[in-house]
């Protein structure tokens, strides 16, 4: 397990506005203690369980904490002060912190561990990123602040997923109230530095700082995410000061925020690959030949070069360098002829295809897929583009599978873990929807055979060698239009200091505070 402790720390952003004053007033002048940045995506869920993309987990992660937490690349105590593991791999040991309690006054101890354990592990709720709880066999109570897990088998990656918002910690007595139930949970009580205070769907969260909070206090009283799809109005609000920080601002615009004396830019690294996912059960898209075509068809460096002005990386495996057991695959090289040959030959010129895309929620994502339908026009398909809000493009991409279910789709993965296990769960049969976001309906036996091997290898250096086996053969494959590792742009006040980003593709604010402190 050591070999796989290298990740990233879950990080956290503040953003709150005022209730003092103009809810729409940013605390860049620091007259308030409150702090506010704009997101480009509604919150589809706030279960901790539930959760599906960074930005959402962000703001979760202000109420709800892990066990076990990222710290300079290895896992170290967050509730829980210890942790072991015995040397068989098939036992972890907990050694839970004392004296904490969460929102709602109830104490955090064993059984609210092992409760949350067995939630996340419960096969009648839905946890789309719960692949690597699976190994998961008892989770018991050995006293009231410790908790022995039991594993079916070896699993490397285990206590890398303690870390990731899936496992946050939440109220056993919270389930049952503020509206929540077990399986629709919307009212988050956690043990984090913030307390949920209220959220209007398509408007904004608001957050409040806990005075009983265990751990270092933040330094803002309030908090608010505001929810504001236009890239362009993320910038305007910010540079207008009604908000202190914003994530992907018009790329276009990048070299002049630098420019800009009263910002600060932070290009981070990130390891979300974005990609178009091919209904692969679909029946011209079942076809290997039809795929690769349409790799071949799109010209990602003009796109990167053009509509996302130099912001990502052309991929050339299944999945970003920064994860362990990548190997640089190959190259679908722009190449219009060969993806007219391979059409011609596969009887698919002139077929129609919906291309569906979310807007907000990635870098130039409307642009980017609309520039695609554009090369796979020029190859002979006809390509309509349909864009949906963040919400709705979740549910139909999530679903079953069905007859409406869309030929292809724009979607970008970010690991929790910088691991190649969560990247690999987008090409297994067991992560199909509605079970997981393997979206693109994909499968085959070499690989199942290939990732059931690595889910139990102990040894790093076979480990690594397996997953570059099943890239080699996913690429091949072509279940995905490959596309680019994109960066992650985040931009706040020059008057407030504190703020980061992790290759996970996190914002980290939490002890954001203003740059005169």
């Amino acid at each position: 397990m050591r070999s796989f402790a290298a990740l990233v720390a879950a990080g956290l952003l503040l953003g709150a506005c005022s209730f003092e004053q103009d809810p729409a007033a940013g605390s860049g002048n620091g007259a308030a203690s409150n702090f506010s940045v704009a997101i480009g995506i509604d919150l589809d869920t706030l279960d901790s369980a539930g959760q599906t993309t960074t930005t959402v987990q962000n703001v979760v992660d202000y109420m709800v904490e892990t066990l076990v937490k990222v710290q300079d690349g290895k896992i170290v105590g967050n509730l829980a002060e210890k942790v072991e593991t015995s040397p068989d791999g098939l036992t972890v040991d907990l050694t839970l912190r004392q004296g904490v309690t969460f929102h709602d006054g109830t104490p955090f101890n064993a059984d609210a561990v092992v409760f949350n354990l067995k939630r996340i592990a419960d096969p009648k709720l839905r946890v789309p990123l719960g692949a690597p709880f699976k190994t998961m066999q008892s989770a018991t109570a050995t006293g009231e602040h410790s908790v022995e897990i039991t594993l079916s088998k070896p699993a490397p990656i285990f206590l890398n997923a303690l870390t990731i918002t899936t496992a946050g910690m939440i109220s056993p007595a919270s389930v049952q109230a503020e509206g929540n139930t077990y399986d629709n949970y919307q009212h988050p009580v956690g043990t984090g530095p913030y307390t949920f205070t209220s959220f209007t769907a398509g408007q904004s969260l608001t957050v409040t700082k806990f005075p009983g909070y265990w751990g270092e206090k933040p330094y803002y009283d309030t908090v608010e995410f505001r929810i504001v799809p236009e890239a362009a109005t993320r910038e305007s609000l910010l540079l207008a000061g009604q908000v202190d920080m914003i994530i992907l601002p018009p790329v276009s615009d990048l070299a002049a925020l630098r420019n800009n004396p009263d910002v600060n830019v932070i290009l981070g690294d990130s390891d979300r690959s974005i990609f178009i996912a091919l209904d692969n059960q679909d029946p011209l898209l079942s076809n290997p030949q039809v795929r690769q075509a349409l790799n071949y068809a799109v010209d990602k460096q003009a796109i990167v070069d053009k509509v996302l002005f130099g912001a990502a990386k052309v991929m050339d495996a299944p999945m970003s360098s920064a994860l362990f057991g990548y190997c640089r695959t190959g190259t679908y090289a722009y190449d219009p002829d060969r993806a007219r040959q391979l059409l011609t030959a596969a009887g698919a010129q002139g077929a129609a295809l919906e291309l569906l895309t979310p807007s907000g929620r990635y870098v130039q994502d409307q642009q980017a897929a609309e520039a695609i339908a554009g090369y796979l026009r020029e190859v002979g398909l006809n390509v309509n583009v349909s864009t949906s809000d963040w919400g709705a493009f979740l549910g139909r991409v999530n679903a079953p599978h069905s007859d409406n279910t869309v030929d292809m789709h724009l979607l970008g993965w970010a690991p929790g873990i910088l691991d190649a296990d969560q990247q690999m769960q987008m090409f297994r049969s067991a992560t199909h929807p509605p079970t997981g976001l393997g979206t693109a309906f994909y499968t085959n036996p070499k690989v199942e055979d290939l990732l059931a091997k690595a889910d139990v290898e102990i040894d790093s250096g076979a480990r690594q060698q397996e997953y570059c086996d099943a890239s080699k053969t996913i690429w091949e494959d072509a279940p995905w239009i490959f596309l680019w590792t994109q960066s992650f742009p985040v931009v706040h006040s020059k008057d407030v200091t504190g703020i980061a980003t992790t290759p996970t593709e996190k914002f980290d604010a939490l002890h954001a505070r203003p740059a005169s402190q």
